[in-house]
């Protein structure tokens, strides 16, 4: 319910807002309750800035009428409304470009930069959101959560209609489901990748995690759905969805609409064909090692046919183009290396990402595994021990180090990882070097030309956060300044 608390002139609203700082002329601000403070508080540097109008709750009602613009009171909480509001704001309801989402405890990022890269191959004008990038077009917007808030989602669907973006593609995380920043959006076709151990410090359990992304595939928020089997899960999410259900597989055995099946793999990517018997088979490549990167390949092709673009078209760009043409930012990436050994650098920091990533590598490996990982602080305790564990399990040589502790302790970060790892393989070669540029170069002189290195778990960024300080770091330039010192070509 919205009321107007306070007597004042009518205003014209052009943009909406909760973030004080993001304010443009004409903007609504919402002063919403947050974790540490209330964003009423803030409310005279947002119309210093050129609100016109506050939305905020009872508590926030004394500090939003003192800024001296008409405050709107809601009587529930105003994040609740925001979306539906944002939507009405800027028309994204009915106009927006076609608006795909993805969600999934792994794989939302390789699918959605798949989607994006065969979309451009297709010839449309794309919009993009996901943890690793924010576009509008070709222009690159700063991206932060992996999805953004709801008003923030609604005028970056707004902005693509206007500049004739003819798709959108966002990932969809558990959070922007629970915290309403994908409300008001309904998606054209939605996917679901897989569900592991991820956010239980955010979700009481896995069944609760779980009915987080299940929210995705309701009437309110989809239309139709593409669903991995690839997990129990996806088999619960395809009992369970309230939208017509397509089911994708690349396990074999598995009974799916749509089947991936692996034709050939290769250091530097991995060839595979999906196939449905409505839209026929569409053999080809994504740029990456993995049987899971080959999965989200078929899923990003599968929801495209399902979204009404020709099989035919679909198959003449990948025969043309040799493949998907995606740059997937952190995801296996290879480092090269004349005449040395193969080293990946990967962003994967859950145990299920470990596990699969781990599996590619050791396919294309002559000699040893040697792995070099770690976990990040603030983030879900629960599964370090476990991600220790995988990381044991898939490697020979096993380096734990720190990566992003930002308010943590990092020997508790690492003692846990290890913990994990020791209990897994006792008898293992597992190694505990803190400082991450140390762990790199312990890797590479362990290193024969016939090993491969992995190095998992940080995110490619140019820093790494400690007791809230951000520091200069880039894990592609340490691993080829490693490589380099040890005495190998990297060109």
């Amino acid at each position: 319910m919205l009321a107007l608390h306070s007597e004042a002139p009518d205003v014209l609203l052009t943009g909406i807002t909760m973030n004080s700082r993001d304010v443009e002329p004409g903007d609504l601000y919402l002063g919403l309750p947050g974790a540490r403070f209330h964003g009423a508080t803030f409310a005279k540097d947002a119309v210093a800035r050129g609100a016109v109008a506050i939305l905020t709750d009872a508590s926030g009602a004394v500090e939003a009428t003192a800024a001296g613009v008409p405050v709107l009171l809601v009587t529930e909480s105003p994040r609740d409304i925001a979306g539906d509001l944002a939507a009405w704001l800027y028309g994204t309801s009915t106009d927006r470009p076609l608006t795909l989402g993805v969600t999934g405890t792994n794989g939302k990022t390789s699918t959605v930069h798949f989607l994006d890269a065969l979309l451009t191959q297709l010839g449309r004008k794309t919009g993009l959101s996901s943890t690793a990038e924010r576009r509008i077009g070709d222009e690159v917007v700063v991206s932060s959560l992996t999805t953004p808030e709801a008003p923030e989602l609604h005028a970056l669907l707004a902005r693509m209609h206007e500049v004739d973006v003819d798709a959108a593609v966002l990932e969809v995380s558990a959070h922007a489901l629970t915290r309403h920043r994908v409300d008001g959006v309904v998606f054209d076709v939605s996917a679901f990748t897989n569900l592991s151990h991820d956010h239980l410090d955010d979700y009481a359990d896995m069944d609760e995690y779980f009915e987080a992304k299940l929210a995705l595939f309701t009437p309110e928020r989809s239309r139709k759905a593409v669903v991995s089997l690839d997990t129990p899960a996806g088999f619960a999410v395809a009992e369970r969805a309230g939208v017509d259900v397509v089911t994708i597989s690349s396990t074999p055995g598995v009974a799916s609409d749509w089947t991936v099946t692996i034709d050939d793999e290769k250091p530097d990517s991995t060839a595979f064909t999906v196939h449905s018997e409505r839209a026929g088979s569409f053999s080809t490549r994504v740029p990456v090692i993995g049987r899971h990167m080959a999965a989200n390949g078929g899923l990003a092709i599968a929801m495209l046919v399902e979204a009404g673009i020709s099989p035919n078209e679909i198959r003449s760009v990948l025969d043309r183009d040799g493949g998907i043409l995606a740059t997937l930012p952190g995801r296996s990436v290879l480092v090269p290396v004349v005449d040395g050994p193969a080293v990946y650098v990967d962003a994967g920091h859950s145990p299920d990402a470990f596990a699969k990533t781990l599996e590619s590598v050791r396919s294309l490996t002559r000699g040893r595994v040697i792995m070099v990982a770690g976990a990040n602080g603030d983030r879900d305790a629960l599964k370090r021990p476990e991600m220790g564990r995988e990381a044991a399990l898939g490697s020979d040589v096993l380096i734990i180090t720190d990566h992003q502790p930002r308010s943590e302790d990092p020997a508790e970060i690492r003692s846990a990882v290890l913990a994990g790892a020791r209990e897994a393989k006792p008898d293992g070669d597992i190694r505990e070097i803190a400082a991450p540029e140390l762990a790199i170069r312990a890797a590479v002189a362990e290193a024969t030309a016939e090993d491969t290195i992995l190095w998992a778990g940080l995110p490619e960024k140019e820093y790494r956060e400690v007791a809230g300080v951000k520091i200069p770091f880039s894990v592609l330039d340490e691993t080829r300044a490693a490589l380099t010192e040890a005495g190998w070509v990297t060109p």
